[in-house]
């Protein structure tokens, strides 16, 4: 455990002049998974794309079990043991995973003929050992995102990886997946390979790491043992505030009703949904992955049918049969992957924002160019995205400024509810902290705001009242001073009827 097997000393990476790491130094030792912590544009991928032979560094060194060495290509990196896994799945969907597998390398016969059987017979060895339980004869494409995600490890592995970086490894797995993820983790430390493990989830780094490094703006700040720090201290490091002082959340006074669902039920989905919000109110929808709450959410805002039920908005019963008619209404809805569902990513940061609102921009004919132009640079400048201009590609931007592109695309429709889908997946704390005052705000202002999340501590720290969805049916309406992250888990996992 303790002998370094990979050390990062110095390293320095620029471009067009700005350094976007500056005297970085990591190590990494057997059989260990150290965490890397930073904030968007901190400089791990950067670090990362070092390590795996994409980037060639300015200046440093890096040395495999003690040898310097030069990694100037991707093979390279492979060739010395170095695999890494990305946060997007880069397998052939039409193919088996054993094909996946020896992909460009595919075992021959005497004849010189593509041996069939002996790649899925080593496949399935392959993936026994390591504890996957997956057929390699299955299509990828039939696979879900956990099982493509353990095929990935499977095939780095495969290279006989003894360094494995995993890129935000979780961020579309449920629990139970990412449980089993953990299980194969602590499996292939005990054969000795080392991982480095890139996550923006706090509790996920404190159960599975050993160590965690923090960088901020391409500069080293510290190493901790995970078993002698804490959240508040890691947070601390990255972003140089306290995790409690992160959430913001005045006492607001709870306003007139804006929105009221009454026996809402779609067979086999959810049923008996029944709630309201007032406006200056924060709901939350919290639960398990899979308990229905986007699905709830979905049918609400027009985007599925329902086949019961009934809603009414400021009083008036509404039915709506497309999403065009709840923003007609006045309903915004943030959802939950936003490189899908929520943005055009070859479009402009002043297209993204303007694409929900452009029936309200428009005049007789055309769209009207100034009104346009002075509504993004307003939404760019009470949100805080960081782009070079209204012009920039939005592909290009960090997670936390698509995440504030795609709220202000919503926010420029002039919503009287706003229904936010896990608004602070995958984004740094610096970035959650401004949504977390965004959303005080606009409670200020006596928005109603629904949001859903996984994470209970923002659950705890900002919402009002919150619903616990459990298999389709809000198992518990709790107030403040109910909530805990024990009563809630409780009722989600039906420890409480």
């Amino acid at each position: 455990m303790e002998q370094t097997i990979l050390e990062m000393k110095n390293i320095k990476k620029s471009f067009s002049g700005v350094y976007a790491l500056e005297n970085i130094n990591f190590d990494l030792r057997r059989g260990e998974v150290h965490a890397l912590l930073g904030g968007n544009g901190a400089g791990k991928s950067t670090l990362i794309k070092v390590l795996g032979g994409v980037y060639k560094p300015d200046a440093g060194e890096i040395l495999i079990n003690g040898k310097r060495t030069e990694i100037g290509s991707v093979a390279e990196a492979r060739r010395l043991g170095i695999g890494i896994i990305h946060q997007e799945i880069v397998l052939v969907p039409h193919l088996t995973v054993a094909e996946n597998i020896f992909l460009g390398r595919e075992p021959a016969n005497k004849i010189g003929f593509r041996d069939v059987r002996a790649i899925f017979r080593r496949a399935q060895q392959m993936v026994d050992q390591i504890g996957v339980d997956i057929d390699v004869r299955r299509r990828v494409e039939e696979l879900t995102i956990a099982q493509q995600q353990l095929v990935e490890i499977v095939k780095e592995v495969s290279f006989e990886a003894r360094i494995l970086v995993m890129d935000e490894p979780t961020s579309s797995l449920e629990e139970n997946e990412v449980r089993l993820l953990f299980q194969i983790i602590r499996k292939l430390k005990s054969q000795a390979v080392s991982i480095i493990y890139i996550s923006h989830k706090m509790d996920e780094i404190l159960e599975i790491s050993d160590r965690v490094t923090v960088i901020r703006d391409g500069y080293y700040v510290g190493t901790r043992d995970t078993v002698e720090t804490n959240a508040d201290e890691l947070v601390k490091l990255m972003v140089g505030r306290s995790f409690s002082s992160l959430f913001t959340r005045s006492d607001v006074p709870i306003g007139d009703e804006v929105i009221r669902v009454e026996g809402l039920t779609r067979k086999g989905v959810f049923s008996d949904i029944t709630f309201s919000v007032h406006k200056g109110e924060v709901l939350g929808f919290t639960g398990l992955v899979g308990a229905g709450r986007s699905e709830i959410m979905r049918a609400l805002f027009g985007v599925d049918r329902c086949d019961k039920g009934q809603v009414y908005l400021y009083g008036k019963q509404v039915h709506f049969t497309s999403a065009s008619q709840a923003i007609g209404h006045g309903i915004a809805m943030v959802p939950e992957d936003r490189k899908k569902q929520g943005l055009v990513l070859s479009g402009t940061v002043g297209f993204n924002i303007t694409l929900a609102a452009l029936r309200r921009l428009a005049g007789r004919l055309f769209v009207r160019n100034s009104q346009c132009g002075s509504l993004v640079e307003d939404y760019i400048g009470k949100l805080n995205i960081k782009a070079s201009s209204s012009q920039q590609i939005i592909s290009n931007l960090s997670g936390g400024n698509q995440q504030k592109t795609v709220i202000a695309k919503w926010l420029s429709t002039e919503p009287g509810l706003l229904i936010l889908d896990e608004p602070t997946r995958g984004i740094d704390v610096g970035a959650k902290q401004e949504i977390y005052m965004l959303i005080d705000r606009l409670s200020r202002q006596g928005m109603a705001i629904i949001m859903i999340s996984s994470e209970l501590p923002e659950i705890m720290n900002m919402c009002d009242n919150v619903c616990v969805v459990r298999e389709g049916r809000i198992v518990a309406r709790l107030e403040k001073a109910e909530l805990s992250q024990e009563n809630i888990m409780a009722h989600a996992t039906g420890g409480v009827e």
